[in-house]
């Protein structure tokens, strides 16, 4: 019955992105849904988007062994990312007309620019992506006892997102995206209802969790332990906002007021509602048998775990349809964001004059290749942690593509050589720590990467200028200028 229920949500979930898909024409409709959607659907495709396997089976596996202060980076980090795009980016990038975030680098900085920033958000996509596909085979392979692989799970959990996201782009992400929000929040509500019922009461597992250390925030410990924790903070609350899925949603708006409070709303449904999946793994604790065995072994079985040994049949339903919904809604957008930057400022500067027929081929094609990419990363990186895999894929964005966003849209002095050096000495400095366990033992290496980046670009636009500045012009809606 559970599987039953489980194919039937899957064929309905593709069947409404197909749906969706008719109403794709070219390439805006495509990439930002012809920027008509309402600010409903704006806040639940930001929430859902955001509402992944990392929050639902990463976030509480890394709460219980580390208690809150382990989740700054996620769902703090995260969902304050969003509320400060709204607040200073959304509606400044929405008045430029543009289709992507490279578009903006391409007419502040330049072409060089454009192609290293879009460069490094495609590249940063494969672990957050990867994550999400391989919470699918963890699925599957739960949902059919074992009989489905780890590697297979991925590949069918994979061809079912493929299927709607190639064919209807951000109009069918969309759509799915506001069904998969709905059964989310009433999947894990009640799941969070019986699993308080089931350990005592709501009051017992929020006194457990407090007992066990689990709700402590803020370090405890000297400026080292500071330091790290701001960093961690830091890396998805600030490397996420140079990022296509995040700037898709603002330009899918139909208005710049949609545009402005839809991520802000959506960032903070999805920090209060974070919390639910960590309140049913404590509960998970007290209910369940060999518990310690399990955390020594994978953590983010304990959640699956408690719902299939002690929910009824209903509730099982409801829990993967969440999850699912969860993880689908994630790696659609997370699909389709990369393929279009691709398409948009690295392909059409490879192959100048496309018409918009051959650019929408391209990003279907884009979205085909990329899929499979992530795929095979996904089985060769089988194994690592959710939520490692998804924080990690911030930290490049974060060192290399934020400074040319901030200070270009708030300081008018920035100057296309100041983004280059911005770009290189970030990147540069935050891999030197990277291969040097001495130096990120002793200071986080995507804070040195961040400070290299603010020098880069202050010195470099304040310098006598050997490079030329730069203004680009966009392929797409360019009625701005350059």
């Amino acid at each position: 019955m559970l599987v039953t229920f489980i194919v039937l949500y899957l064929l309905v979930s593709i069947a409404i992105g197909l749906l969706a898909a008719r109403r794709v024409k070219n390439t805006a409709d495509y990439a930002v849904a012809g920027r008509s959607l309402p600010l409903a659907v704006v806040i639940a495709t930001t929430f859902a988007t955001w509402f992944g396997s990392e929050t639902v089976l990463g976030a509480p596996a890394q709460f219980v062994k580390e208690g809150l202060h382990g989740t700054v980076e996620d769902p703090f980090g995260a969902g304050l990312c969003l509320v400060l795009v709204g607040l200073f980016f959304a509606r400044k990038l929405y008045a430029m007309n543009i289709i992507t975030i490279g578009d903006y680098y391409r007419r502040r900085f330049g072409r060089v620019v454009e192609v290293l920033c879009s460069t490094i958000i495609i590249l940063s996509y494969l672990g957050w992506v990867a994550a999400q596909i391989t919470a699918l085979g963890l699925v599957f392979s739960i949902l059919s006892d074992g009989a489905i692989t780890l590697s297979w799970g991925m590949v069918i959990g994979t061809v079912v997102v493929l299927i709607y996201t190639l064919y209807g782009g951000m109009w069918s992400v969309a759509l799915t995206d506001f069904v998969q929000m709905i059964v989310i929040v009433a999947g894990l509500v009640a799941i969070a209802w019986y699993a308080a019922d089931i350990a005592g009461g709501a009051e017992r597992v929020v006194a457990y969790a407090a007992s066990e250390g689990k709700l402590r925030f803020l370090p405890t410990g000297g400026v080292k332990e500071w330091t790290f924790f701001f960093a961690a903070a830091i890396t998805m609350m600030l490397g996420s906002i140079p990022q296509q899925d995040v700037f898709q949603r603002v330009m899918s708006s139909n208005s710049a007021n949609t545009a402005q409070n839809g991520p802000i709303v959506g960032g903070l449904l999805y920090i209060s509602f974070a919390f639910v999946p960590m309140f049913v793994v404590m509960a998970a604790l007290l209910v369940l048998p060999g518990t310690a065995a399990m955390l020594d072994d994978d953590p983010q079985k304990v959640l699956p775990t408690l719902v299939m040994t002690h929910m009824p049949v209903l509730l099982q339903v409801a829990f993967f349809g969440a999850l699912l919904s969860a993880i689908m809604s994630t790696a659609s957008a997370t699909l389709l964001a990369p393929a279009t930057t691709f398409v948009e400022n690295i392909l059409r500067n490879l192959k100048p004059g496309m018409s918009d027929e051959e650019t929408l081929k391209a990003m279907r094609v884009s979205v085909l290749v990329f899929t499979f990419c992530v795929l095979i990363y996904s089985i060769t990186m089988e194994g690592s942690s959710i939520y490692e895999l998804v924080s990690g894929a911030y930290q490049v964005p974060l060192v290399g593509a934020f400074v040319p966003l901030l200070m270009g849209v708030y300081w008018k002095r920035a100057t296309t050589q100041g983004a280059l050096l911005a770009v290189v000495m970030g990147l540069g400095v935050w891999l030197w720590f990277v291969a040097s366990p001495v130096l990120n033992e002793a200071f986080p290496q995507q804070l040195a990467g961040l400070i290299a980046s603010f020098a880069g670009m202050l010195g470099g636009s304040l310098a006598p200028q050997f490079i030329a500045d730069q203004k680009g012009r966009t392929h797409h809606y360019d009625t701005a200028g350059a």
